[in-house]
């Protein structure tokens, strides 16, 4: 629709807002009013324009994320991004509504997460059309790529000559500047010194020296990533991830971590984005302490979701130790997103097992035994740069299968059960699940890859060939089947569950250290359901009676049918064993 008038003066106010606590102290002397409306300008809101409504859930429990990269699946003859969609129709479709494709643009390092060019799809991958082909069969996540950008790409090249579009994008600040505060992911140096046409600049890279960071002082920078914004609202993409934002506002002599105009600029990117395309979703990645990453849901005004970073250590370390007190510590001391908002959950992905998220959560002691568990089923440790430059474990890089393939005292033949155990937790919590593709097939360490690459998150990006996958998925005794036709169970299960939604009520259950459970009830409160894992490989006895269930209602578990009709039932619950417990 086409914007009132005072609609478009209260979204240049808005705007405008926004800006102030950007710029004012940077920028005192910027037109701020004029930079408004060009930022109305390259979002087109004076020819579209949606209204607000607050607090309103863009989704529901059928909601969920395929995350995978646009090579993950190869075909010889077809470009991989056909050869993904036909992966997608052909095994998810009706169970997954939505797919992260992770950055699928020309890049130079970081498996795409230095992007050269965002307006192209890389060519070895496919083209736009076949992108806008995913997006129109389902709910497409891309990644902004926000912080920094790629030393090979044209914006930086123009840096170094000292001309053209991109000249003036990138953070320098001379060698003596004070930065032993500054809190990074990595261990190499912050600054890296490059010959430019204007005499030696010192460029701040918080990732790698191939991945240089962006001045958000500069308008501009602000203004080009809001026409990508545009740009992908237009190719279909709905669900933008802001990849590492917290590093995004620098100011030296502070950690430079999730400072104010930070969070400023993803308010700012939401008013914008919820205005252009009603049910498009903001998501931060975030992977910083638990109240750090919490801070980003704003008051229902910053990302309408946030990763919830510290679940796939907790539930690993859980599983590895039989003892889920660190857990349910953990569940009890999170906050119910308010409407509006939404907790992203994911146990793996394509980079490892964060170990940030898990401080202040697990003790050091607790955190050197997962290492030591992880390492001895293959895993691998990267290393980042902490306050005064102390060298700290930063996350685990292993498959998730192989992760849980035993326990702290080594390995077992539960690795299935406890494979599933943890994904059924993931998709009964509150919060929007997503699903990473190798651990929907159940893949193994990539030992040849983390060898041929010399990276550790390597050993956790295989790249499948389409005809060999799909003889594994065919044979029936195959890990990859075996977990690929349980996981399709829990998530249709999941997606028939009112009291699964993601803003569905939920309260932590106290059963012991062997067993966790937490309750869910639906927001019209007419189902209700109780969820209950044996964490240990050990058999548990649960007293039915503790649930308290309303005996006037029919209780049964969706999983197993088992219907509990005695409430002084003592059931037996198998190591491993998921109940979803249920009255409607």
């Amino acid at each position: 629709m086409t914007p009132r008038p005072e609609q478009l003066q209260l979204l240049h106010e808005t705007v405008l807002y926004h800006l102030q606590a950007i710029y004012q102290e940077t920028q005192p002397d910027l037109s701020l009013p004029e930079l408004s409306d060009e930022i109305i300008d390259i979002m087109r809101l004076r020819e579209q324009f949606y209204d607000v409504v607050p607090h309103q859930n863009n989704w529901d429990q059928r909601d969920m994320v395929l995350i995978t990269y646009g090579n993950s699946i190869k075909r010889d003859g077809e470009a991989p991004l056909n050869t993904l969609h036909r992966f997608l129709n052909d095994e998810v479709k009706g169970f997954i509504n939505g797919v992260h494709i992770l950055p699928f643009f020309p890049y130079c390092s970081d498996d795409g997460f230095a992007v050269m060019d965002y307006y192209e799809v890389n060519p070895p991958l496919g083209n736009w059309q076949a992108i806008e082909g995913i997006a129109s069969d389902y709910r497409l996540m891309a990644d902004l790529v926000i912080n920094h950008g790629s030393s090979a790409g044209e914006w930086f090249q123009n840096f170094i000559k000292g001309e053209g579009k991109g000249h003036d994008y990138f953070y320098t600040t001379p060698p003596n500047t004070p930065i032993s505060q500054v809190v990074r992911p990595r261990t190499s140096p912050l600054l890296r010194e490059t010959e430019t046409a204007d005499g030696v600049k010192h460029v701040w890279c918080t990732f790698s020296h191939t991945q240089v960071d962006f001045d958000f002082r500069n308008p501009e920078v602000l203004k080009e990533f809001i026409n990508i914004i545009r740009f992908y609202l237009d190719k279909g993409i709905r669900i933008f991830r802001l990849d590492a934002v917290a590093f995004l506002w620098k100011k030296p002599g502070t950690n430079c971590l999730n400072l104010p105009e930070t969070h400023e600029v993803v308010r700012l990117m939401r008013s914008l984005i919820q205005h252009a395309q009603p049910d498009a979703i903001l998501i931060t990645e975030t992977n910083i302490p638990n109240r750090e990453n919490l801070s980003y849901f704003g008051n229902a005004n910053e990302a309408h979701c946030i990763y919830n970073f510290s679940l796939p250590p907790l539930l690993v370390n859980t599983l590895v130790t039989g003892n889920c007190f660190y857990l349910k510590q953990w569940l009890m001391s999170m906050p119910p997103a308010q409407n509006g908002t939404a907790y992203f959950n994911f146990i793996a992905s394509h980079d490892g097992i964060g170990l940030r998220p898990a401080e202040g959560l697990l003790s050091e002691g607790e955190i050197a035994s997962l290492i030591s568990t992880m390492q001895q089923f293959g895993g691998q440790i990267s290393w980042r740069t902490g306050d005064n430059g102390v060298k700290k474990p930063y996350e685990i890089n292993i498959a998730l299968f192989d992760a849980l393939q035993g326990t702290t005292k080594g390995k077992d033949d539960y690795n299935v059960d406890r494979f599933i155990c943890a994904h059924a937790i993931m998709l009964a919590l509150e919060g929007i699940p997503g699903i990473y593709i190798h651990s929907l097939l159940a893949t193994s360490n990539d030992n040849d890859k983390l060898e041929r690459t010399g990276q550790n998150r390597g050993i956790n990006r295989h790249e499948w060939d389409y005809e060999a996958l799909q003889t594994a998925l065919a044979d029936p005794n195959s890990q990859h089947s075996r977990v690929s036709t349980l996981l399709k169970k829990l998530v249709h299960l999941r997606q028939h569950q009112k009291a699964f939604h993601p803003n569905a009520t939920q309260f932590t259950l106290h059963m012991g250290e062997k067993l966790f459970g937490f309750w869910r009830q639906s927001m019209d409160r007419r189902q209700s359901i109780f969820c209950i894992f044996n964490i240990s490989d050990t058999p548990q006895d649960l007293r039915i009676a503790e649930l308290n269930l309303i005996i006037t209602d029919r209780w049964w578990d969706l999983i197993s049918g088992h219907i509990f009709d005695d409430t002084a039932e003592m059931f037996t619950v198998a190591p491993y064993q998921v109940l979803w417990i249920t009255n409607g």
